[in-house]
């Protein structure tokens, strides 16, 4: 059933008619009295600005999966990210991709060539088999460092185990934070701690590896202190390319 539209009422001031022939115009309604005057004591809004800065660049200081295309590059955090807390399952995946990637199954030969050529532990022999030795002695250095610095030990210890990217300074301000990454890092809730898996892990790893080395090459204390600072060498130089790869890569890869 339709509704029917309610009459519509028309307000009229007294007297509006009073003077109204018939068929003349209605007179104008009363205009309301000017009290738009500005109140000198108001405060005096400020300008609007004549311009609007420029909204950031979301892609800068941002990392990417991979460096160059290959070399894995899982750990790393963009610049002023914020990343809930790995799981220990997630850790222990972060380690697994690190370790296996097809790149690294490369780069192990690559160094194992290198290793060979140079007979670095001339009890691996040359030939083919030679390189099989130097080959999965490289494999397991770097797998058993990379459990033990980013799975195990900061699933044991609470602790994040990526790289967050700094993205703000000089050179030498960013180069000096990237080194200070080796003993500074997160914990799960992400407040600032010592990195004992870096340092202890590093460590730890280095005494596992001359178990399956040569007797003839195991050294004493002065040359495993010499692996274990080697290895937290390459830990560095690597912090320090992955803090300037945002750069690198926006300079050179970035497509506009």
């Amino acid at each position: 059933m339709a509704q029917s539209t309610p009459p519509v009422l028309f307000l009229q001031t007294p007297g509006a008619y009073q003077d109204q022939q018939p068929g003349s115009a209605p007179a104008p309604a009363p205009k309301p009295p000017d009290n738009t005057k500005p109140d000198p004591q108001a405060p005096t809004p400020p300008p609007a600005p004549s311009g609007t800065a420029p909204a950031p660049d979301d892609s800068q200081g941002q990392q990417t999966n991979r460096i160059l295309g290959i070399i894995p590059n899982f750990h790393a955090v963009g610049a002023n990210t914020q990343l809930p807390p790995l799981s220990r399952k997630q850790k222990f995946w972060l380690a697994t991709e690190g370790s296996f990637d097809y790149s690294s199954f490369i780069s192990v030969g690559i160094q194992a060539g290198i290793e060979q050529a140079t007979n670095t532990y001339p009890e691996f022999h040359q030939g083919a088999a030679g390189f099989g030795r130097y080959y999965w002695h490289t494999f397991a250095d770097a797998t058993v460092e990379n459990y033990l610095t980013g799975a195990i030990l900061p699933v044991a210890l609470h602790e994040d185990p990526r790289y967050y990217t700094l993205y703000r300074g000089g050179f030498l301000h960013r180069t000096g934070y990237a080194v200070s990454r080796l003993w500074i890092t997160k914990n799960d809730a992400g407040n600032r701690r010592i990195n004992f898996s870096e340092i202890i892990g590093s460590g730890v790893a280095t005494q596992v590896s001359i178990r399956y080395y040569p007797r003839q090459e195991r050294g004493g204390a002065a040359d495993t202190m010499e692996r274990w600072a080697s290895s937290l060498l390459n830990d560095g130089v690597g912090n320090i390319f992955q803090e300037f790869w945002p750069d690198i890569h926006q300079k050179f890869f970035h497509r506009h």
